[in-house]
This record gives structure tokens, C-alpha cells and sequence, in this order.
């Protein structure tokens, strides 16, 4: 990474040979303002002479910031670059919105956490690292969007083929992280605007006795790249906290809770980086009525657009107590084939290249589809058949979870097959 006033001067005229993670980022959103809506533009990456302008910047006073890319790198951004320093309050709102109060901080597992690609030019050169945690959620709903780039976003002569997702060079990865970080930002600023929460030099407040430090929105002492809570403080400020709050209802009223010791994302959280609104359910539309179809105190919120990206949950507990909720048709039928999977709190991707999947029924007599976990263990894209069988449901090396998943989005699918064996009958 060159320095701050070699940033300054490739910004204003980017130069590809030397590409950062800030600028690509800077360049995506500016290109995003000019995205017509409900639409994916065949040609974004196609004119490289553009030059990148700045967003809007919201600034934490720290005294170093690295890069949420791969090898993390030291980047410190003076206040010269513009944009509005955090002040005391706005922190304390962002801490509110975030955990409730202004006590909880992220622990070390999520200031570690950062956006890690796997090696260039290898079978899962497309692919993000991911570690168990609260912020895998974050990355995985990430991967997605950048398998949305790779696949049917990259310029008209590009081939939407796994090929295509193997033959990746780290320019090209850069790019793609830059490309799906920005999507989610400008669908979260509802397509008007987004903010990019950078770190700066200098200190904005001073705490008081009711805000407890975490070294980080005020000044960055500790090892580890944040680029996660990079990431998720520019999401919250390009939707802004006062639109989050409208999104929420009664049932939610911050984006993380505490569960077994670690910080997870909320389902509203989820949906902000899924469809750009923080609601608190999966269902579709608005609620007024509960089960029973008796009237409710209050509304419950649910998704109201479809996204490009769904989303399919499964988990045993809530299975077990008949408590698991019934994903809609929104985020279960995205326009896109490409699924973030939940599955016991356990996130992964499931996709395919063939776009008419969703818009061709005889498609979905025989398809394949692609998994990816993130997790180290994983050297391969997993490859899945999928066709309809009228006696028997199968799975291959997935657990039975994801099987169900999958079959709840599609019910008539009832064989998985992994390419060179039947799987064990459920």
C-alpha cells in the first residue's frame, strides 16, 4: 500500500496498475449512483478510465487502519481526506444500535475479522476465508454478493461458468470484494447514497463514564485489520441509524445479541445486508395479525422487496419446538440463484451460474448447485445434483440440515446427488 499523499493522487486519477481496496471501493459506489435500480449491469467493470471520487466519509479517531483485504496493511487517513468525525453522541447511538447499551464492546474474535480471499488462480479463488464467530455472518452474506460479481455482473464477454470463477487474479478479487461491499452499502442508502467509515489520525471526543472504551471507534491501540467493523459501521451510517430504528418493531431493538459468550448478528442485521432494510423477520411483507389471526398491539416487520440474494434457514431446536420461522417467498425465490444458508447458526453459500433456474420451471427437474462454507476444511466447491424423485429424499456429503433447507425451497427437489455416488437416504 503506498502512502496517504500517493492514495490522494491515485484516487484522483486511478491508476490500475497499483489498485487499493479504498479506491475500487470509492470507484464502485460512484459507480452505484449511476446504476439504474432493480437492474444488473452487464458492462460495471467495463470502463477503466473513470476516475474514482470520494464518498461520503465518517471517520473514527484512531491511530492506524488496515485495509479489511487479505494481508491486512497499515493505512492511516488523516482528517484532510474530508468527511465528518464521529462525535460522542453519534457514538453512543452507534453503540446503541449495535448491542443495546454502551457497555458491550466486539471482542477480540470479531476485531480480528477481516475479508480474506483464498489463493489466486486456484479452485476457490472466488472464495473468502472465514473463521467461526459472530462476524462469519458478515463474511458470508459478503461472499455471496461477490459470487453475484464474478458470475453475472462481470462485462458481456465474460463466461458465467464455474471456469470463470477458478481463472481469478488477485486484481480481479480486489475488485469483486470492492464490487460487493459497495452493492450492499448503496442498496442500504436505498440507492441514493453511502458512506464509507474510514480511521483516521486524529481523536474526535473524549469519552464519558457511561461509555466504556473498546479502543477502537476512538482510538486504535490493538493488533488485528477491523475491517468487519469497518464494513458494518458504513452499513449502519449509509442506512443511517434513524431509518434502522423505523425499520425495526417491537420485537428488536439492536443488531447483535449475545449468545454462548460471542456477539451474533440478529435477523435484522441479516436482512440489512440482504435487502438493504433492517427488518426483524423473514416473512414477507408487513404483519398486523398473529397466528391466530387475531389483531397485534403492533406491526411486525418483514421483507418487502424481493433481493437478489435469498436467504434459507434451518435450525433443530427451533425445529423441534415448532418455532422455526417460514422464510418468504422474497428471500426464499431471490432474483438471482444464490442463497445464504443458516443452518444452526452455521453460515454458508449455495449458488449456481445458470440464471434461468429461476425463471424457467423445467430448470429445476435436474440442476446443479455449489456450496461453500468458508471454513479452512473446505478445498473444493462442493457440486450438487438435484432433480425430483417420487420415492425416496437423499443427501450427499451435507448434513442432513442443509438438505432440508434446500428442500423446503424446493419441495419437489428429493434426490441430492454429489457427482459419483448416491448419498445416504435420509
Amino acid at each position: 500500500m503506498t502512502d496517504y499523499q500517493d492514495l490522494l493522487q491515485t484516487i484522483k486519477s486511478l491508476q490500475h496498475s497499483r489498485l487499493s481496496y479504498i479506491e475500487l471501493l470509492q470507484e464502485e459506489v460512484k459507480r452505484s449512483q449511476d446504476r439504474p435500480s432493480e437492474k444488473i449491469k452487464a458492462d460495471e467493470d467495463s470502463d477503466d478510465s473513470r476516475p474514482a471520487t470520494s464518498a461520503h466519509h465518517v471517520s473514527a479517531s484512531n491511530n492506524q487502519f488496515t485495509v479489511p483485504y487479505s494481508i491486512p496493511q497499515t493505512l492511516a487517513v488523516p482528517p484532510s481526506l474530508g468527511g465528518q468525525p464521529v462525535s460522542l453522541e453519534l457514538a453512543v447511538s452507534l453503540r446503541k444500535i449495535l448491542f443495546g447499551n454502551t457497555f458491550h464492546i466486539f471482542n477480540y474474535e470479531w476485531k480480528k475479522s477481516f475479508f480474506k480471499f483464498r489463493e489466486p488462480f486456484s479452485d476457490l479463488a472466488y472464495a473468502l476465508e472465514t473463521e467461526r464467530g459472530g462476524a462469519s455472518a458478515i463474511q458470508m452474506v459478503v461472499q455471496a454478493h461477490i459470487i453475484k460479481y464474478l458470475l453475472f455482473n462481470r462485462p458481456v464477454n465474460s463466461a458465467c461458468t464455474m471456469q470463470s470463477m477458478v481463472e481469478v487474479g488477485e486484481k480481479e478479487q480486489r475488485r469483486a470484494l470492492a464490487a460487493a461491499l459497495a452493492d450492499i452499502l448503496w442498496t442500504a442508502g436505498e440507492e441514493q447514497t453511502a458512506t464509507i467509515s474510514l480511521v483516521t489520525s486524529e481523536r474526535c471526543f473524549t469519552p464519558h463514564l457511561d461509555y466504556k472504551l473498546d479502543s477502537f471507534t476512538e482510538r486504535f491501540k490493538e493488533e488485528g485489520s477491523h475491517g468487519i467493523i469497518l464494513f458494518l459501521y458504513s452499513l449502519i451510517f449509509s442506512r443511517t441509524i434513524d431509518r434502522i430504528r423505523a425499520d425495526f418493531d417491537c420485537t428488536t431493538t439492536h443488531l447483535l445479541h449475545l449468545s454462548l459468550g460471542n456477539f451474533v448478528c440478529r435477523q435484522a442485521l441479516l436482512n440489512l445486508l440482504l435487502t438493504g432494510r433492517a427488518t426483524p423477520h423473514v416473512f414477507n411483507g408487513t404483519s398486523f395479525n398473529d397466528e391466530k389471526d387475531k389483531p397485534l398491539a403492533h406491526p411486525l416487520h418483514g421483507v418487502l422487496t424481493r433481493s437478489h440474494v435469498g436467504y434459507l434457514l434451518w435450525n433443530r431446536e427451533q425445529v423441534k419446538h415448532a418455532q422455526l420461522p417460514l422464510v418468504g417467498s422474497m428471500l426464499k425465490t431471490p432474483k438471482l440463484p444464490i442463497w445464504v444458508c443458516n443452518i444452526n447458526g452455521t453460515y454458508s453459500v449455495l449458488f449456481s451460474p445458470n440464471r434461468s433456474l429461476l425463471s424457467d420451471w423445467k430448470m429445476e427437474h435436474l440442476f446443479q448447485l455449489y456450496f461453500y462454507n468458508g471454513q479452512p476444511t473446505q478445498l473444493n466447491t462442493t457440486v450438487l445434483t438435484i432433480g425430483t424423485h417420487p420415492q425416496a429424499v437423499y443427501m450427499t456429503i451435507l448434513s442432513d440440515e442443509h438438505n432440508q433447507s434446500y428442500i423446503n425451497k424446493y419441495p419437489d427437489a428429493s434426490q441430492l446427488y454429489n457427482g459419483s455416488e448416491w448419498g445416504q437416504r435420509v
